[in-house]
């Protein structure tokens, strides 16, 4: 499987502006800018896009090990914080919340770890990755 994405940018860093394609195009022409990354401006930035797929990798890696190993999965939501310092993303953190039936809390934590070194995302990141997560 390969997918991508496409970047155009018009103008100078802090002035100019760009739109990213998705392949499928669920991103369209979606904006991003000096101001939407680093200020307070409208679009997405690259740093909230890595966080997307990260959480979004992770919930469904973490699904999978738990579905293969029979448990019923009701939910897990799961938020992914990027840190981006001095042109570096230097950590990322997954708090997870989920809802498992008959699984015991030491147990979940086990899969949660799994999931956390072994999401494709996860491994391509070249930062500190961590995860809080709870069951309820």
């Amino acid at each position: 499987m390969k997918r991508n994405a496409t970047a155009v940018w018009n103008g100078s860093l802090k002035e100019g502006a760009g739109k990213l394609t998705t392949q499928t195009t669920t991103l369209k022409d979606t904006q991003y800018s000096f101001k939407s990354r680093f200020e307070e401006g409208v679009g997405t930035n690259p740093e909230e896009l890595i966080a997307a797929a990260h959480a979004g990798c992770y919930t469904m890696q973490l699904t999978a090990y738990l579905s293969e190993d029979g448990f019923k999965v009701e939910s897990i939501e799961s938020k992914c914080d990027i840190d981006l310092q001095e042109g570096t993303i230097v950590t990322s953190h997954i708090t997870i919340h989920a809802k498992i039936k008959d699984i015991a809390e030491d147990v979940f934590q086990q899969y949660v770890t799994k999931a956390e070194k072994n999401c494709p995302v996860s491994k391509v990141l070249n930062a500190a990755i961590s995860t809080t997560a709870t069951l309820g």
